[in-house]
């Protein structure tokens, strides 16, 4: 019973983890979820730079406990980046972890600012309605 539980968490981080991590991406573009996407994309700067002052920088929350699933599995994983391994489970392509870590940081940086300058906008828009 346990191994079972534990390949449904496996599967359903895998699941939630992904989403949350396109969801981040690109939440941004429509209006209707750009409020939640500016608590995620929070939460996941708290995570990767408050936490990551003490666990490491770029630390995810939903990483460890995924990979403390895919531990107790008998299944490390052998990345230190979620962003890795989830191109590498989609893809079979093992890319080089830096080259990910910019390009992931990028994409949130992107992100950020495209969230924020619609938000303000929509903002802006309300105000004049």
């Amino acid at each position: 019973m346990r191994v079972l539980l534990l390949h449904i968490a496996d599967y359903a981080f895998l699941v939630f983890h992904t989403a949350l991590t396109v969801f981040n991406a690109l939440g941004w573009a429509l209006r209707a979820t750009r409020r939640l996407h500016v608590l995620t994309m929070v939460l996941t700067g708290l995570s990767w730079v408050g936490l990551g002052y003490w666990y490491g920088w770029g630390y995810c929350v939903c990483t460890e406990w995924h990979w403390q699933v895919r531990e107790a599995l008998h299944q490390p994983i052998p990345f230190d980046s979620y962003i890795t391994f989830m191109l590498y489970e989609t893809t079979g392509v093992a890319f080089d972890e830096r080259l990910v870590a910019r390009a992931t940081l990028g994409v949130y940086l992107s992100s950020w600012v495209l969230t924020m300058a619609l938000n303000l906008r929509d903002v802006r828009r309300r105000k004049r309605a």
